[in-house]
């Protein structure tokens, strides 16, 4: 029996996940309480599901931050486990809280009644103190930054993920810009700005670090095949440790100023170089600008 839960915080996009799964042939469940959980489980197994996607989150009360012992329970019953936690950045939570024009989950009535701080919070505090709350919880989670991705984004790289082989650490390397932000998913982040940067010549500017000149250019770089090198041997000999701490996947994140040459080039290339692993190649600004 194969279960998915999704947790994260409030406006991140849990619903938009939920429904990827619901399309994916998953039985699933929104906003259940945590400690109903097993007993769910239980009754779907005897049901005959096998695919379950569950969404748990703060809207459960105090009883979320039990999830991780549920959680250990289930696999223990030999129930295939994998939680996603989706997060963003604050001032995009609070963002899309006001755009929306919808109420924190902690400001409403049944909250305040549990913690009479909570009537006192302003939609910036509620963020925070839910992102506090759910702390344990994110830590055992695959992270998902969806702090510059559109929802078509979000339901290709769940779908990605729902083909892998769980039994296999995956690796996930990850491109992005240092202008937009540190993708909050990431494990290990590599800082490639002190490269030549190709934005500056004109010819350049418009292309991508999948294009054929940029390649030529970069592969030229002695630095730019230095850095390859050191990063692709550090991967590698610290790999078999995250595999022996039974992580099922490793982000590496590689940056430079916008996104769109460097860290394009390097990720690529990283990428091939790990093609006898399971891969996934993600291009974050190339997503947002497209």
């Amino acid at each position: 029996m194969q279960l998915f839960l999704i947790s994260g915080l409030s406006g991140s996009g849990k619903s938009v996940a939920i429904k990827v799964l619901e399309d994916n042939n998953y039985y699933c469940v929104d906003n259940l309480p945590a400690e109903l959980l097993p007993s769910l489980m239980d009754n779907l197994h005897q049901a005959g599901n096998t695919r379950v996607a569950v969404s748990i989150d703060i809207r459960s009360g105090s009883s979320v931050q039990q999830l991780p012992h549920y959680i250990k329970q289930l696999e223990q019953q030999g129930i295939d486990v994998h939680l996603f936690f989706l997060t963003a950045q604050t001032d995009t939570l609070v963002k899309r809280f006001s755009e929306t024009r919808r109420r924190h989950p902690l400001s409403n009535t049944k909250f305040i009644e549990f913690d009479p701080d909570l009537a006192n919070l302003t939609l910036l505090e509620c963020v925070q103190r839910e992102r506090e709350l759910l702390t344990e919880i994110s830590s055992i989670g695959h992270h998902i930054d969806t702090s510059e991705l559109n929802p078509n984004a979000l339901r290709a790289w769940i779908k990605e993920f729902l083909n892998l082989d769980r039994a296999r650490i995956t690796l996930l390397f990850q491109s992005f810009g240092f202008k937009h932000g540190i993708p909050l998913d990431a494990d290990l982040v590599f800082d490639v700005r002190c490269l030549p940067n190709p934005h500056y010549d004109p010819l350049l500017r418009p292309l991508t670090g999948r294009d054929e000149a940029v390649i030529r250019l970069l592969e030229n770089t002695p630095n730019a095949q230095k850095m390859l090198h050191d990063i692709r041997t550090f991967v590698e000999n610290w790999l078999p440790c995250f595999i022996a701490d039974n992580r099922n996947y490793l982000t590496v994140a590689i940056g430079c100023t916008g996104g769109q040459h460097r860290s394009v080039y390097l990720a690529e290339k990283l990428a091939q170089h790990f093609s006898t692993q399971q891969v996934l190649l993600r291009h974050r600004e190339l997503v947002l600008n497209n």
